[in-house]
């Protein structure tokens, strides 16, 4: 079985963390998100893949090259991201007769992978949401697709397009009689629509696994998802003094010193240096290479690899990036004193969250002096060096400097 997976974007609202690496290169659990991906795709029994990439592709062909973990793959160029129909065009020359077709940012277990196969071919995954404006919209009838609208003001359904098809090479004739979207997009529900009005079949299998990773705060979910089914493994050493709750994973060549407290699920890389007396609480996932420092609390966030919180800091629901430093008793708030939920800079724009508790979304190689504070839903970018004492709030540039 093959699967096309379009990983060319780059994910600008999950801006600062894609500046360096696609959206799909983000870790969840410590391994980016196509991994998992093509993880349940294997699972699924798929052996054969296409990466259509684009933005940043030295960093997927590196990871993944030309074959890892009995899965094979090829690439093909996107040279601009002007929607799927167009990333499965520059695949064309790859195709085979029957070819499974996935967003490479899907959230999705192997057992609904399954399912869409054994249905198949000519089958589009559909969800119930309660946000359909937000997506394509899908209606169905006796098991079959009936109509597919993309955002439509007023949605016909609450089922919506989850990104997951199951196509026969009839689809190429109609990708290629595809015109560009009000959004200057070629649009590959637009090319399912034409052969829907030509009388071909689109049976709907509707998938009980998926999340949307639209936004930076929604790699929490994701994050939540997979910690919820770890079990306990300890490949680095544990000193006497040290506590350990519930499933804890702790990969070679990491210690945890002694007074440490982990409250599970959670998950520690390679080559960590945590504690004495820190205390880590559930769905925090620390990268490899860290080090969380003497009277550190962390609480549900995900710090990536080469970053060090060393001492007398609080880190809770936020994103730190790659090699950041923060200096001793820098505290990132993570809730509004009134409780409501938390609004966030994407783009320019001024978004919900949809969250309660939300700190912060850090890039890479940020700097932190010591006693630096983060106000909740504040969004920094890479490089920024943030001085001793200052306050941080809002939407910071890469590259800033912050008195």
């Amino acid at each position: 079985m093959q699967a096309i997976i379009l990983a060319a974007g780059e994910g600008t609202r999950m801006r600062p963390l894609s500046y360096t690496r696609p959206k799909v290169m983000l870790p969840i659990m410590n391994k980016p998100i196509l991994e998992h991906l093509i993880e349940s795709l294997s699972k699924a029994g798929v052996s054969r893949v296409v990466l259509v990439v684009g933005y940043r592709d030295d960093t997927i062909r590196k990871h993944f090259q030309n074959e890892w973990n009995g899965v094979k793959f090829s690439y093909a160029n996107q040279r601009r991201q002007l929607g799927t129909a167009d990333a499965l065009k520059a695949a064309f020359h790859l195709l085979e007769d029957e070819f499974l077709m996935l967003n490479g940012d899907a959230i999705v277990s192997s057992q609904d992978i399954k399912n869409i196969i054994d249905a198949g071919p000519m089958v589009l995954s559909v969800k119930e949401v309660p946000n359909p404006e937000d997506f394509g919209v899908v209606e169905v009838e006796n098991g079959v697709v009936k109509s597919i609208v993309e955002k439509p003001e007023k949605p016909a359904s609450r089922l919506i397009n989850a990104g997951i098809y199951y196509f026969t090479e009839e689809i190429v004739d109609y990708v290629k009689m595809t015109n560009p979207s009000i959004r200057g997009e070629y649009e590959i529900t637009d090319s399912i629509a034409m052969a829907i009005r030509d009388g071909h079949k689109f049976r709907a299998v509707e998938i009980k696994n998926w999340i949307d990773v639209g936004y930076p705060w929604d790699l929490f979910r994701a994050n939540e998802w997979f910690l919820s089914k770890i079990k306990n493994k300890i490949d680095g050493t544990v000193e006497d003094g040290a506590v350990l709750r519930n499933p804890v994973i702790v990969g070679e060549g990491s210690i945890i010193k002694a007074g440490s407290y982990i409250t599970g699920p959670v998950i520690i890389g390679k080559n960590c240096e945590i504690g004495p007396n820190c205390y880590i609480r559930p769905f925090t996932a620390i990268g490899n290479d860290c080090h969380i420092g003497a009277s550190v609390e962390i609480k549900n966030s995900i710090i990536m690899s080469g970053t060090k919180i060393p001492h007398l800091s609080y880190v809770g629901d936020s994103i730190i990036g790659e090699k950041c430093n923060l200096g001793a008793g820098t505290k990132i708030a993570n809730l509004r004193l009134d409780g409501k939920e938390i609004y966030a800079n994407v783009k320019g724009k001024i978004i919900s969250t949809g969250r309660r508790k939300f700190g912060a979304v850090i890039g890479d190689n940020v700097k932190t002096g010591i006693n630096v504070t983060i106000n909740v839903g504040t969004m920094i970018g890479n490089d920024v060096f943030i001085a001793p004492g200052a306050r941080v709030d809002g939407y910071v540039e890469r590259g800033s400097k912050v008195f």
